[in-house]
């Protein structure tokens, strides 16, 4: 909402007849005079501009549009606002009025409309707000919204005051306090720089721990900036790697907000020194002063040159050379630049020496510290600052869901990337980092990526060859970003479908699984890890070790979760039939790494009852590398060594010696090196076990080539969400999509019939594409590029009528057939436990919109889900059921089978259930009385099976569905699904006399 000098005058009249009443209350409350409040302006410093008098002006809204809304860790932490008249309102008549008690965290926000454009606040000193204290001594956190796209998708620039007062008090805020906040950014950050010029609002952190109450009003800018906010010293690069004798040239730049010219001169003393170089030997030193005098316009620049100089030594680690700046009349750079003489001559920099003398090279000469670094792994908006992947010797940074760069285009993630990897290059050895993201369908990061359907699709597929192309395409657009490590793909069983990670498996059955394995080299290429270094492979992860996928109902104990990280119970020959198999499969294809699940392991009958995965040293150790041969490293999950029983140091120690190689700390870097360093100083972990876990790591980096190419490349970066990969995931949605039912042939539509189209999920890219999109928990709405299901059947069916109404409210007289697409909305992990807010139920508005378009004519029901969905009570009233899972972001797949243009040809991954209370069914339980059984699905196609024995067991397969027609009986689907997993394990014959039972059943 844009504000006028009209409104800060009539502010001003309101204010000065309430000036009697301010002062008695002042003065009672022993305030005057208001220590702290605005002095008296300057005759030439700008009006203030008001941001919220809370008169009404700004609703309580969201995004897009502008309004003050509240946030909380969960519903209880959100404060309860109202805008409420006061006599004593030190500015018009109202205020905004809160009451809080917050166990976790809360607060509130006021948000510019993001379809506006941002607001600048430039001109300024600071901001600042009426408060009315109580005393307490709370303190109470402001940010201010910097930059990026909108609100929720800017940098968070904080400080803070105390509650250390009674009754209203002004208090101003000066930009200059504000520190960039490190604990937590909603796009990891931007630049880095209070620009002032887009701001998009604020937010108040309010206190935990105390049931309180507060007051707030006339929020408003304050004061003149003065030039040494406005005006910014910058370089073109904090670190500068050159080769001995090489010269770097570090180039100085001065920008203004708003790009305006400088007011006054800035200088910028520089001087060389302090570093690991020694001076007149390895460099020649520089001293000196630029000077941009007034008026020189924003972006102008002046270089300084650094030369160093060869010496007699054959081979040297890198040595450093910071250039000190002292900056006058601007903000200095928020740190000083460093010219960097590369290492040289050391056997680990031998590209042709096997990467075995390479690795144990380079692990002779690291320090203990240097160990460390390598074994820890930090979220890169945890950061402090970027140099502490240098002073802390940083192995590894990731991007947890959601943690991009702004913009977040392919372009900004390889810059990113690459500006990180630099920071790399001013260690001793000038390690590269290995960046990691949660790319488990597609480079489901970044927005305008191909989006591949979920695992659970790619499972329904049945199709090998399929799952690889959509790994190889997956790989290509990661690492054209500059990331070289997939945390995919997840080997989990699922066995229950209320846990809410169920769509990230291929299946409920191991066999399944193994099959789809295939992905492993779609990712990495050769078993070797020969084609690693290639610009088109990643290294992958197969998640999560061990048992994750069978967690008991209720046993989670983790927030709210239900199901997730919860305990698996299991006997030996249960856990290495079902949850083990997939990970012994994925060591011979050669998986570079492996995550431990955050859940625990109950063996029964082993007498210690559940163990918690990353401390299960019998398990990583013992299964994992000393039986089935792992030879990659151990990727701890998230904060997973957190959930260990004990202390921290107890944590680290326990993980650590139960196998982990690098830790995921992912915020706690600081704190995990100094405990790793404590622990092994101290004996309790051995140095050998860190020179396996770094030797681990480092073996991983050399087959990556990411020491002689650690920076981007992005040749292929024309490829991401190209044609040619959207085309393999169109195939994809296509192939993952099950028929359950077709009466009279209600599929494929013609395109000469008027279709009707309605549910929540037609025209839904968000929900089409589930959780881990773009964000961790995915969300509703457009949040990329694609295709929803309504705008492919309208490009399927050129010319023809496909009327669309969400609700199915318009009517529905003169058409032909009805396609109903329903389902769930997304969610990621323990969010979306049933239980946890969740059910398998449709929601009402698809309940209604099923019955009245099934009601008035032929219809198809889509459930768009991760997971089965409850359709039985509405299963008589549907021509057509589709199981279309989570198809990503081609909705033209879809579109290809309602249409004809490719046959329905997939098969359930996972048995489809009558009710909640039948939960876990699974393939090969004594009792198995499904809806749908594991492995059904109906086909369009003229002639079913392919070739051999595996396409003779798919046409028995198809002729026993058909003689069923459809009554899926107890006596029928057992063998049924018992066949299908028999013939995944090779077992033709022994499926083929199941199914012979299941036709005799029928």
């Amino acid at each position: 909402m844009r504000h006028t000098d009209t409104t800060t005058r009539s502010g001003r009249r309101r204010r000065g007849r309430r000036a009697a009443l301010l002062a008695v209350s002042a003065l009672a409350a022993g305030l005057l005079p208001l220590t702290g409040s605005a002095s008296a302006s300057a005759a030439d410093d700008p009006a203030p501009t008001p941001v919220d008098r809370f008169e009404g002006e700004v609703p309580f809204a969201t995004q897009p549009a502008e309004g003050i809304f509240t946030w909380g860790g969960d519903t209880d932490d959100h404060p309860k606002l109202e805008l409420k008249e006061r006599a004593d309102a030190p500015e018009g008549a109202k205020v905004l009025e809160g009451a809080y008690d917050i166990s976790g965290y809360g607060g509130f926000s006021h948000d510019y409309a993001a379809d506006e454009p941002a607001h600048d606040w430039s001109a300024h000193k600071g901001i600042r707000l009426w408060w009315y204290g109580d005393d307490s001594g709370r303190k109470l956190t402001y940010e201010l919204k910097d930059g990026g796209a909108h609100g929720e998708a800017s940098e968070l620039w904080t400080t803070s005051f105390t509650d250390d007062f009674t009754g209203w008090k002004q208090v101003e805020l000066p930009f200059t306090q504000f520190e960039y906040r490190t604990d937590y950014q909603p796009v990891g950050g931007i630049d880095h720089v209070l620009g002032l010029d887009k701001m998009w609002g604020y937010a108040v952190t309010l206190p935990t721990g105390t049931k309180s109450q507060f007051a707030m009003d006339g929020v408003e800018l304050y004061g003149k900036a003065d030039q040494s906010l406005r005006a910014q010293v910058s370089t073109d690069a904090a670190v500068y790697p050159v080769k001995e004798g090489g010269s770097a040239a570090v180039k100085l730049s001065v920008t203004t907000t708003g790009n305006v010219p400088i007011e006054d001169p800035v200088t910028i003393e520089y001087a060389t020194g302090g570093g690991t170089a020694d001076a007149g030997k390895d460099y020649t030193p520089v001293t000196g002063k630029v000077t941009f005098p007034a008026g020189t316009a924003s972006g102008a620049a002046k270089t300084v040159t650094v030369a160093t100089s060869k010496d007699s030594a054959r081979s040297e680690t890198a040595e450093t050379i910071p250039l000190k700046l002292t900056v006058t009349g601007a903000k200095p750079p928020a740190e000083s630049p460093q010219v960097v003489i590369d290492a040289h001559g050391l056997t680990y920099l031998d590209a042709k020496a096997p990467i075995k003398k390479r690795v144990a090279d380079l692990v002779s000469r690291m320090s203990l510290e240097e160990k460390v670094g390598q074994m820890t792994q930090a979220e890169r908006a945890a950061l402090k600052s970027p140099g502490d992947i240098a002073s802390h010797n940083l192995g590894s940074l990731l991007s947890g869901g959601g943690s991009v760069p702004t913009p977040n285009t392919p372009d900004a993630w390889a810059k990113m990337i690459d500006d990180y990897q630099l920071r790399a290059q001013a260690t001793r050895f000038q390690i590269p980092l290995i960046y990691g993201v949660d790319a488990v369908h597609g480079h489901n990061n970044v927005v305008g990526a191909t989006i591949m359907p979920h695992n659970i699709g790619i499972g329904a597929s049945r199709d090998p060859q399929l799952a690889e192309k959509t790994g190889a395409v997956t790989a290509s657009e990661v690492r054209a970003t500059g990331v070289p490590w997939d945390f995919a793909p997840c080997l989990c069983v699922s066995r229950d479908e209320r846990w809410g990670r169920s769509y990230e498996a291929f299946g409920e059955d191991p066999a399944l699984v193994e099959s789809m394995e295939t992905v492993i080299k779609g990712f990495q290429g050769r078993a070797n890890g020969s084609d690693l270094d290639r610009n088109d492979k990643v290294l992958a992860t197969a998640k999560h070790f061990v048992g994750d996928g069978g967690t008991e109902y209720g046993s989670s104990t983790t927030g709210s979760y239900t199901i997730d990280q919860g305990v698996t119970k299991v006997t030996k020959q249960e856990l290495e039939a079902v949850h083990l198999a997939p990970f012994g499969d994925a060591v011979k294809r050669g998986v570079g790494t492996v995550m431990p699940s955050y859940s625990s392991l109950d063996i029964i009958g082993d007498d210690q009852g559940p163990v918690k995965m990353h401390a299960n040293a019998a398990m990583i150790n013992g299964e994992l590398k000393k039986k089935l041969g792992f030879e990659g490293f151990v990727i701890s999950d998230y904060a997973g060594i957190d959930q260990i029983p004990g202390d921290y140091a107890s944590d680290v120690r326990t993980s650590i010696n139960a196998g982990l190689d690098m830790i995921m700390v992912p915020n706690a870097y600081a704190d995990f090196e100094k405990a790793l360093l404590a622990e092994t100083t101290a004996g309790r972990i051995s140095e050998a076990r860190v020179n396996d876990a770094v030797s681990r790591i480092l073996t991983q980096k050399f087959k990556l080539g990411l020491f002689e190419k650690p920076y981007a490349d992005t040749s292929n970066s024309d490829k991401i969400g190209g044609a040619a990969h959207r085309a393999v995931a169109r195939e994809a949605a296509a192939k993952s999509q099950v028929l359950l039912k077709n009466d009279g042939n209600v599929l494929p539509l013609k395109k000469s019939q008027k279709v009707y189209v309605a549910g929540s999920n037609a025209d839904d890219i968000g929900n089409q594409t589930g959780g881990w999109t773009i964000s961790w928990q995915g969300s509703s709405g457009k949040i990329t590029d694609g295709t929803t299901i309504l705008q492919a059947m309208k490009k399927a069916a050129p010319g023809a009528t496909v009327d669309y109404s969400k609700d199915a409210s318009a009517p529905t007289a003169g058409h032909d057939v009805g396609v109903v697409v329903v389902g769930e909305t997304p969610y990621a992990e323990g969010i979306g436990d049933v239980g946890n807010g969740h059910d398998l139920e449709l929601s009402a508005a698809d309940k209604t919109a099923v019955d009245k378009v099934c009601g008035a004519m032929k219809c198809v029901v889509l459930v768009v889900s991760g997971r089965p969905q409850l359709i039985g009570d509405r299963l008589g009233d549907v021509d057509g059921l589709v199981a279309s899972w989570l198809p990503g972001t081609e909705g033209d797949g879809v579109a290809d089978v309602l249409y004809g243009k490719r046959s329905f040809t997939g098969q359930l991954p996972v048995t489809w259930p009558k009710s909640e209370d039948q939960l876990p069914i699974n393939v090969g339980d004594a009792s198995y009385d499904p809806q749908f059984p594991y492995g059904y699905g109906l086909t369009t196609r003229a002639t079913g099976g392919g070739s051999g024995e595996r396409g003779l067991v798919d046409k028995a397969r198809l002729k026993v569905q058909q003689k069923a027609g459809g009554k899926v009986t107890q006596a029928w689907a057992k063998p049924f699904a018992e066949a299908e997993h028999l013939a995944l394990t090779g077992d033709y014959k022994g499926a083929l006399k199941k199914l012979a039972a299941a036709y005799k059943a029928a």
